[in-house]
């Protein structure tokens, strides 16, 4: 599913294949503070007819009294985008399968541009759009979000930049990535550790999580080493040096660097544990002889998996990996959409504790409008990616 468009998070090194993998909830099960529980997908409820008052914009699926905008980058340079179509579907998707009754799902193409995010945010809150789903690119967020007039949005960009009270980010973030495969790695053990990264927008924020995180537990890094885009040569050079100091190395590297950077390491005999994030959950990583053994933490792949056979089913066609997010925001608006208004979709409905469960497993949101979610761990082996740690089902409270 290679994109060569503009990336979900505009920043450079970013891909959309941020978003990996989780465990399948064909409905979002997910209960909080305010009562939310979705019943079973085909559970029967009848139609309401749609709100009167503003003209609709935009297309339109589902029949509810509660109406949702939804931004997506249907087309890039007047050509279908892969993304925002995959997206699309999937919102079809979990109309059909639940939120139709609820929800009037009001999508509009952003053309991919920060301008036609802001029209069509502009447009949809003037159509009686309660919440705003998308768009995807951080700055389209950005544009988006100046028109929001204080109406929520779930945005799916994973720069943490771009949200804040309000804007909330349903992406997988590089951040929790992090988190996740520290708190294994230190759990197993290991306390000392080296960070071999790009010099791209991902290889900076993973690495200072990282460094962050490693403070946070008592452990230590030893060096963290930086390198050009496919020139790891001199970086593998640097942590070959402390190799028997560390017990761990992270790689925060996208699937198509790692060929050079697995022969880097090769080439200096570095022979500890690779520590990966979710990017790693792709067969160029993982049928990569040096990379067998090595751990990621991810979403467990068994949600996307059992939603793209279904989507396959329906469309004749293989979504890109943003769909469970899709999928996850409009089953979401739809479980709000049945509580009273004003409060359906206010900060406390959306930073519950408990959280949701969706296609890709447990997130709740963050007051700040970031998210934690429930991700696994997993080890490279035989060319697969197996658990190794599963994924939590559940928020601790508080």
């Amino acid at each position: 599913m290679e994109i060569s468009a503009r990336k979900p998070d505009e920043r450079p090194g970013v891909t959309r294949r941020t978003a990996l993998g989780g465990a399948l909830t064909l409905t979002l099960a997910g209960c909080n503070s305010m009562g939310v529980e979705l019943p079973g997908v085909g559970q029967p409820a009848a139609a309401v007819p749609r709100p009167a008052g503003a003209p609709l914009v935009g297309e339109t699926l589902g029949a509810g009294p509660v109406r949702v905008g939804m931004i997506l980058p249907l087309t890039q340079n007047g050509a279908p985008s892969p993304v925002g179509v995959s997206m699309r579907n999937a919102a079809q998707m979990a109309i059909d399968d639940f939120a139709a009754p609820y929800i009037t799902l009001m999508i509009q193409d952003d053309h991919s541009s920060s301008d036609g995010a802001a029209q069509a945010a502009q447009s949809e809150l003037g159509a009686g759009a309660e919440l705003i789903l998308g768009p995807v690119f951080a700055n389209d967020v950005r544009a988006a979000a100046a028109k929001s007039a204080g109406r929520p949005m779930i945005a799916f960009s994973t720069d943490v930049s771009v949200a804040g009270p309000g804007v909330y980010l349903l992406s997988f973030l590089i951040e929790n990535y992090a988190d996740r495969i520290i708190q294994y790695a230190g759990s197993t053990g290991k306390k000392s550790f080296a960070i071999m990264a790009p010099q791209s927008d991902y290889g900076n924020v993973a690495a200072a999580r990282f460094q962050q995180d490693a403070a946070n537990v008592n452990a230590q890094v030893v060096v963290s080493a930086r390198y050009s885009a496919g020139q790891p040569a001199t970086a593998a050079q640097e942590v070959a040096a402390v190799t028997g100091q560390i017990d761990g190395l992270f790689i925060p590297e996208q699937a198509e660097g790692m060929p050079a950077v697995a022969s880097a390491l090769a080439t200096n005999n570095v022979k500890t544990q690779y520590l990966g994030t979710g990017v790693w959950n792709d067969a160029r990583v993982l049928k990569l002889p040096q990379m067998q053994g090595a751990w990621f933490s991810a979403p467990d792949n068994s949600g996307f998996n059992a939603l793209a056979q279904r989507y396959k089913a329906k469309f004749n066609s293989e979504p890109t990996r943003l769909a469970t997010l899709a999928y996850d925001a409009v089953t979401l608006a739809a479980a709000l959409a049945r509580n009273p208004a004003p409060d359906r979709f206010s900060e406390r409905a959306l930073t519950s504790v408990s959280g949701f469960n969706g296609a890709d497993g447990v997130f709740r949101f963050r007051a700040d409008g970031t998210n934690e979610r429930g991700l696994a761990v997993m080890e490279i082996n035989d060319g697969a990616a197996k658990v190794i740690s599963p994924a939590p089902r559940s928020f601790a409270a508080g």
